[in-house]
């Protein structure tokens, strides 16, 4: 759940090293040995899939599955939810844990390690709590006699974080500050403790049913005090080189982060060395598309709010992306966008036409594209795991969280980041979108800066944007009913033809479900003569091209129904039946059987 790191290693809670290896008595004596051993903890990380995990989310839609998607839609229980209940990694870091100390190395470097350790153990704590909330706590590597230890309950919440904050203060005092490039420093764990300080401070916050809102303030003031180290301490900056239109969208797409002053911490990839994992699927119709809700979400180029717009619901594609946010069309494919790198699914290279489809939103993804068709390339996309923008963005939000933001905040943070991109700063005390407002109803009394929480949110949303935030980011906020409605589309007033490429020439036609697409020299050509692309329309369920609200007009529809978001159960997740079973102790909470 909680964006980069996961419970990746699907090995049994009592994996041994195996006999073939060497064993612990003859291992970890050396620096080199510890560093060995630990780079098996950095699978966690995110890769470029992270460019498709805001899936099933208010951001993007997809036909494919998801965990939430399933739990939604069906009557999901502890028999068919069972993922995520894997303990191979943390045993693999305890036992890393627990013999450091008898390596033949110096005090600095044994603190070092035994941060790095720490930190790893806390990244893999935070994952369960977020999923399972109360989780049993190990701080040692179990074998087969430990029979009291490994038949145990549930340990509470409150008291699992407390040991994951001592692990990260741990490392974030003993961690060295500066490192290799790919390698954990002093920053990435402070980034990462800001980061899971305000998941949990804002989750307690916002979370009545864990009778935990006394202690939430603990973990904001953590996440405001971290990222403000960081900011002070850690010698970053947002990078700009004055082009508002292209440096945002470059942090994604870039061969090489090596000194780009906003990457704490970043995968590096080579072709044929280490490949990076791009798909051109990110752009394409194959599973994931973006949606309308995160495009009206953008501000207009001069800083009001796009819904406050006249028929603002009603607008077609080329109007939608009119003087708006650079960062829209940084991230969206927009009128006439040029694609290269044309892969499979398209209609071929030059001016592209969105491709419509039914099921996906029209809508394509260009924030981690790489639109050059050259592989090495490709294969060489360097991924941006943290960037400065998100500790910005993590001290304004719980600045504003305790009541304490200040205009000078905001400078140094929300505005920091929309300069990069020219749009006008935000003031204290800003006007209420009423649509953001309605996203968010119990933010208005949460804090005396609730006004500037919402568009504090609204930055987070838009900088963030599918790199896979979003997910808990509703989960903390206890926001889960606005993953119900369903995610739509390009709008279209009715049949006939339209330009999706800004020149004021037809691309594309829409005609009823009931004819059948002419083929061949009988397609119409428009002003370039070129043949317009034919789609049948009709509703869900229909035999058609794409489907439209109303048959014949509306937004696109991407899925029928989205299912129910019941609160609170799913903001956690059930222990597989199978170890209730083996372990009794372990009893489901939160309605779930």
């Amino acid at each position: 759940m909680l964006t980069g790191f996961g419970v990746a290693c699907n090995d049994d809670f009592l994996e041994k090293l195996p006999e073939t290896e060497i064993g612990t008595d003859n291992f970890f004596n050396t620096e080199e040995d510890l560093s060995i051993y630990s780079n098996n903890f950095y699978s966690v990380f995110p890769g470029f899939d992270k460019y498709n995990s805001d899936r099933a989310t208010d951001n993007a839609t997809t036909t494919g599955n998801t965990e939430l998607k399933t739990i939604m839609t069906g009557s999901a229980n502890s028999a068919s939810i069972t993922g995520g209940w894997n303990w191979g990694n943390l045993r693999s870091i305890n036992l890393f844990l627990e013999n450091i100390e008898g390596a033949q190395v110096s005090e600095e470097v044994k603190l070092h390690y035994e941060g790095i350790g720490r930190f790893f153990r806390a990244m893999f704590y935070m994952n369960m709590v977020s999923r399972y909330s109360d989780v049993p706590w190990y701080d040692v590597a179990l074998g087969t006699a430990d029979t009291e230890l490994l038949y145990k309950g549930r340990d509470s919440r409150e008291m699992v974080v407390e040991k994951v904050f001592e692990d990260y203060q741990f490392a974030a005092e003993h961690v060295r500050t500066s490192s290799r490039t790919g390698e954990v420093n002093q920053w990435v764990v402070k980034t990462y403790m800001a980061r899971h300080a305000l998941y949990e401070g804002t989750y307690r916050k916002y979370h009545s049913e864990l009778q935990l809102q006394g202690t939430a303030d603990k973990f904001i003031e953590i996440a405001r005090n971290m990222a403000m180290d960081v900011m002070e301490n850690g010698g970053f900056n947002l990078f700009s080189t004055g082009e508002i239109n292209s440096d945002y969208h470059s942090l994604f797409v870039s061969t090489s982060l090596a000194g780009n002053p906003e990457i704490i911490f970043q995968k590096v990839h080579k072709n044929d060395v280490l490949n990076s994992g791009f798909s051109q699927t990110v752009f394409g119709n194959y599973e994931v598309s973006p949606s309308k809700d995160l495009v009206q979400s953008y501000l207009m180029a001069d800083g009001s709010y796009y819904t406050n717009q006249e028929n603002y619901e009603t607008k077609l594609f080329v109007e939608e992306f009119e003087n708006r946010d650079p960062r829209l069309s940084q991230t969206y494919a927009f009128p006439g966008f040029v694609l290269i790198n044309t892969g499979t699914y398209s209609q071929g290279g030059g001016t592209y036409v969105q491709q419509l489809q039914k099921n996906f939103s029209g809508y394509h993804q260009i924030k981690g594209f790489v639109n050059n068709p050259d592989i090495t390339v490709s294969n060489s996309l360097d991924i941006p795991v943290l960037r400065y923008a998100e500790v910005l963005l993590t001290y304004a939000e719980a600045k504003a969280e305790l009541g304490q933001l200040t205009q000078a905040d905001l400078d140094m943070t929300v505005n920091a980041i929309r300069f990069r991109v020219g749009m006008p700063v935000l003031s204290m005390n800003p006007a209420v979108d009423p649509v953001q407002e309605k996203r968010y109803p119990n933010v208005q009394g949460a804090s005396p800066n609730w006004k500037e929480l919402l568009e504090i949110r609204r930055e987070r949303r838009i900088e963030l944007a599918l790199e896979g935030f979003r997910q808990d980011d509703l989960m903390r906020w206890n926001a889960g009913k606005l993953l119900e409605a369903e995610p739509e589309g390009l709008y279209f007033p009715g049949l006939g033809k339209y330009d999706l490429t800004g020149d004021d020439i037809e691309d594309i036609i829409l005609i009823p479900n009931s004819e059948v697409i002419p083929e061949g020299d009988d397609k119409e050509t428009n002003a370039l003569g070129e043949k317009l692309i034919y789609y049948r329309v009709g509703v869900q369920g229909d035999d058609a091209s794409v489907y439209l609200e109303n048959g014949t007009s509306g937004t696109i529809q991407t899925v029928a129904e989205r299912g129910t978001f019941e609160e609170p159960k799913h903001y956690y997740r059930p222990i597989p039946s199978t170890q209730v079973t083996i372990n009794p102790n372990l009893t489901q909470i939160f309605g779930w059987d």
